[in-house]
Parts: C-alpha cells; structure tokens; sequence
C-alpha cells in the first residue's frame, strides 16, 4: 500500500490550469520532493491533496484510499430535513397569501393567547387541501433542489482538511503560520487538537479525564520541542523566535497530530547555510520516526541530499521522476530551471 497515490490530478481555476495530469506515488518511509520553478504548480498540488482544494479531474489516494467522509445514517437524515424545510419553504412561497389568512387572519386574528397548536392543525389542512399542483408538486421541487444543494455541499466538503489530518496527515505551509502571542508548548497543542479526547462537560468540571489527558498531551509537547531542537523554551512566545527555529516549532506542531505522512512546504526557505544542514538532519529524523515525508523545495542541497526520489513539475505538468543522481542530470530539468541554449 503506497503512502500517497495521484492519479491524474489536474487543479483548474477558470481559465487557468495550474496543475495538469499529475501523477506519482509515494511509497511508506520515503522522502519524496517535489521540486520545480516558481509557478509550476507544487502548493496547488499539496493544497489539493490535503483538502484545500478539490481536484478538478483525477483523484489523490492517501493510505490506499480517497479519504473521504462516509455517507452515514446522520448524513442522510440532514439531507432529508434540509429537503423538507426548503420544500415546505417553497409551498409557502407559492401560496402565502392563502396560507396567511387561513392560519391567522380567518380564526385566530383576536386569539390570546395565540393557540399555536390549534393553529399549526388548521395550517396542515389548509396544506393538504392545495391539492397536486398546488401543494405536492412545490414541496417536491423544492425538495429536491434543497437536499441536492445539500448533497452538493457534503461532496464538496468529504474530503475537508480535518477529515485528512484526522487519516494522519498533516503539513506546514510556505509562509510560516504560528499563533506568534502563544507559547512554543500551546502552539504544539494547538496540533494535536483532533486527538484530543476530553468533553465540555470533563473540561469544564475539571473531571479526572481532563487533568490526566492534559498531562500527557503537555508530557509529549515537551517532548516533540525537544526532538526538533527547541529544548528548555517551552515557554516562549513563539513570536519571540529567530525564523529559522520558527521552522522547526512548524514541524513540531504538525508531528503533534501524529502523522503518518508529512508534506513539507519549502522548510529551508529563508535558512542560511547552518541551519539548512540541521534541517537536513532533523527531516531524517522524522522519516526514522515512522514518518513518510513529502516535500516542496528550492534548495537543491537539501533536495539531493534527503531525498530518495525527486518528482520535477513545468507549467503544472510531470517533466520527469527519478533518483536524486537521475535528475541531476536529466536535460529538461536543467533546462526547466536554467533555460535552453535557445533562449539564451
């Protein structure tokens, strides 16, 4: 079972096609880069394949599956209301004069107080008197077009970014996002939020489960800071940083959901020289956790030097795969970066 599959995937925007029938596969334990010029479609790629955007064709397998949320009995049952209310709604719509004046103006105008269930019975029957056309024929149109825009909504949220992080996958993002006024230790927290267990009821009665849970989440933020270098500062604003630790609380936090599979977005971006080979370390380290790593990258030191296969995109499509050795030396993917002799 492969750790990440693309099949196909395009990314569309109007008119514009940022990524065109990509298709690769990442095998558990590897570090994979995906690597290219400015603009050849590697964010949009990790944006679609961690929920942010829908493919527009194609399909991206995570674990062996799509990762989408199941049709549940639950599911159903809100589709099935959302449909009656926008059905009632639109009898309603068709015939609100009538409605109006036999619920209210024709017996209970003066009623007090108002007797809403005499009403509500007066309101059924005027209802079931519309006949087809007039009552049964509204509710079912507009049935239909309330629980397919339902519908429509659940398939475009059933691959949504907490059901993926929530399947062990997490990653960070290009431009570094940390909550700057919390602690390095809160912002690691902040990442293993969809494993926390504890109830409203348990949090706010301070039940046993709470401080227990509370404990060891803490235990282990301690832990993953120390893991990425970051010992002894637990209680540091994390605005407090120099960037390139910035970079390291980033992996802490996602490692804090206990992922399976990492996607890197440009990690050295910004980082001298130094702190390039400790970050080179430090995704070896994770890869030897357990972890598959997927990663976004200009810096073709760190590139060569962690990856065990390298994925080239162009203008959104594939221009080769290989090992580090092959693409070193593949032409297009010079070209790609350099330009052509004809371009001079």
């Amino acid at each position: 079972m492969k750790a990440m599959e693309c099949h196909g995937v395009w990314v569309q925007f109007g008119g514009l096609i940022a990524v065109q029938d990509v298709s690769f596969a990442v095998n558990p334990g590897e570090i994979f880069a995906v690597i290219g010029p400015n603009g050849a479609g590697k964010t949009t790629l990790f944006n679609a394949v961690t929920g942010i955007y829908p493919p527009t064709k194609g399909r991206v397998e995570l674990h062996g599956d799509e990762q989408v949320e199941p049709v549940t009995p639950r599911v159903v049952a809100t589709i099935a209301i959302v449909g009656a209310l926008v059905g009632a709604l639109a009898v309603g719509a068709v015939h609100i004069q009538s409605l109006w004046q036999s619920w209210i103006i024709d017996h209970y105008k003066y009623a007090q107080p108002f007797p809403w269930a005499e009403a509500t019975a007066a309101l059924a029957r005027a209802i079931a008197g519309l006949g087809w056309f007039g009552g049964v024929l509204p509710l079912v149109v507009g049935g239909a077009i309330g629980g397919g825009a339902a519908w429509k909504h659940f398939s475009r949220a059933r691959r949504a970014s907490d059901h993926i992080a929530r399947t062990g996958v997490a990653r960070t993002f290009q431009n570094i996002r940390l909550f700057n006024e919390l602690s390095l230790a809160q912002n690691v927290l902040v990442g293993m939020d969809a494993r926390m267990r504890t109830g409203f009821v348990s949090a706010l009665l301070r039940l046993p489960r709470f401080h227990a849970e509370r404990r060891a989440f803490h235990a282990e933020a301690q832990e993953l800071l120390d893991f990425v270098g970051l010992a002894g500062r637990a209680d540091e604003a994390a605005g407090s940083l120099p960037y390139g630790l910035r970079r390291r609380l980033e992996i802490a936090r996602a490692l804090g959901s206990r992922p399976t599979l990492l996607l890197l977005d440009e990690p050295a971006a910004g980082m001298n020289p130094t702190e390039v080979g400790g970050l080179m370390a430090l995704i070896r380290r994770v890869r030897d956790r357990g972890v598959t790593v997927v990663l976004i990258e200009h810096h073709m030191k760190l590139v060569m030097g962690v990856s065990d296969r390298i994925h080239v995109l162009q203008h959104g499509r594939t221009i080769a795969e290989g090992t580090p050795d092959a693409i070193r030396s593949d032409r297009r993917c010079i070209e790609a970066y350099l330009g052509s002799e004809e371009h001079g």
